[in-house]
């Protein structure tokens, strides 16, 4: 990954049917339950459009939809991405 582009937050999902207990005793289902989160941005390279999907485990703070991000991609194949 050598090349760095600026990438918008397109949507964010939350994954429901992955559910991590935080706490050790519970008063209902989803008292103290976190979930994981895949979020889609969109970048642009050379005036072509791409996007790419990134799972946040549960716990991590997730980006707002419009917020931008930094990617990195590949110079040979910028479909080939990394999302921080």
């Amino acid at each position: 990954m050598n090349k760095k582009a600026t990438g918008t937050v397109v949507s964010v999902a939350k994954q429901r049917w992955l559910k991590v207990n935080k706490k050790p005793i519970r008063a209902h289902a989803f008292d103290g339950a976190t979930f994981p989160h895949v979020v889609k941005v969109k970048y642009t390279v050379n005036g072509k459009d791409y996007v790419k999907r990134k799972w946040l485990s549960a716990g991590i703070s997730v980006p707002l939809v419009g917020a931008s991000v930094t990617v990195f991609y590949s110079e040979e194949k910028p479909s080939k991405a990394k999302i921080l």
